[in-house]
């Protein structure tokens, strides 16, 4: 009986194992199929991942090759894009509401900052998932962290740790004819998107990190160091000096310069 019972105990270990085995072995494409089918209707833009890859032994999965599209209106080929993303999933959460990852860290994204008119991508990016989000907040006043649930069904996220580091900001505008200024983004960490025990929506929780990273690229330093470049762009805009020239020309010249300084909105 004893023997029975030994035996019938490990054919039940096999079995979890392998539904554990398999299930983790097909998250990967799963992964992958969830944010190419469901990213563009959040974002209302291209959105693509080139692969996820998930680690049997320590339950992390590293997403390859994301890319985040631009708005209608915005001429980039990208608002964003990263090599690489390390996800360290809670496995015993899956099954259940809401999912919980542990830690995500986002390794050098490279984020281009468009500026059309008064309105910039990443602000128009803002406005379409608000459109998502089932919370009512408005994309540039979300919070960094959101601690009620959205309402209504469906899976929600809890993300207990996110890390944006060794980012690049680089400006374009039609103003600039090509040229684009470059800024590091600052290192960004969010804990609890999603509060402590309810979770958010998918939408919601994009929003949350969207609007973060936003603020980041409108922050002191970033903007600092794009006026920097944007003052190197005026002079070769002009390609010439100021020195012996009308004063018809010098009007002229200083126009050119406020308008590419007025990208950052001053």
């Amino acid at each position: 009986m004893k023997k029975l019972i030994l035996i019938g105990c490990a054919l039940v270990v096999v079995v979890v194992a392998a539904i554990v085995f398999f299930g983790i072995s097909n998250l990967g494409p799963i992964i992958t199929q969830a944010v190419n089918t469901y990213g563009p209707k959040i974002t209302q833009t291209e959105v693509r991942l080139g692969d996820a890859g998930v680690s049997l032994l320590s339950g992390e999965v590293k997403l390859e090759d994301f890319l985040l599209g631009n708005p209608k209106g915005f001429q980039s080929p990208q608002a964003m894009k990263v090599g690489r993303v390390y996800v360290d999933l809670d496995e015993k959460s899956l099954t259940g509401n809401p999912i919980v990852i542990d830690r995500i860290e986002v390794d050098a994204p490279e984020i281009t900052y468009e500026r059309a008119g008064r309105d910039d991508n990443f602000n128009a990016l803002l406005r379409n998932v608000k459109q998502k989000s089932s919370s009512g907040q408005s994309g540039g006043a979300a919070k960094q962290t959101g601690q009620d649930a959205d309402a209504g069904g469906g899976k929600k996220l809890l993300i207990r740790s996110l890390i944006i580091k060794d980012g690049r900001v680089n400006l374009t505008a039609k103003v600039l004819a090509g040229k684009t200024i470059t800024a590091e983004l600052p290192y960004i960490e969010l804990k609890d998107v999603g509060g402590q025990k309810a979770g958010v929506t998918p939408a919601k929780a994009f929003n949350l990190i969207l609007a973060a990273l936003y603020k980041q690229i409108q922050s002191p330093d970033v903007t600092a160091a794009l006026s920097k470049g944007l003052e190197d762009v005026g002079v070769t805009v002009k390609g010439i000096s100021l020195k012996g020239i009308d004063d018809q020309s010098k009007q002229k010249v200083e126009e050119v310069k406020d308008r590419v300084k007025g990208l950052l909105g001053n």
